[in-house]
């Protein structure tokens, strides 16, 4: 009788430690996925921030100013334009 009882200490003992070391392990995996999560949430609003100033170096002004300035184009006189007839000239 007495080496059941010690048989089954060792198995409560076992199963305690088995206990302790999955609830640790779920409290590591639970802190990494709530990290991961903030780090999701941060990089939306980067992901927002981009688009945001995507649409703005795209603008129209924007545009026009760097032809400008940096590429010396300028818009054509009235007095140079030409229009071509449509349908390929028929």
């Amino acid at each position: 009788m007495a080496r059941l009882n010690v048989l089954l200490l060792l198995a409560i003992l076992v199963c305690a430690l088995c206990l302790v070391a999955s609830r640790h392990e779920a409290r590591k995996l639970f802190q990494a996925m709530e990290a991961e999560q903030e780090r999701a949430r941060q990089l939306e609003i980067e992901f927002g921030q981009l688009q945001l100033e995507l649409s703005t170096w795209a603008t129209s002004p924007r545009i026009e100013k760097i032809a400008r300035e940096r590429l010396k184009m300028r818009a054509p006189e009235t007095a140079g334009v030409a229009a071509a007839p449509l349908g390929g000239g028929r």
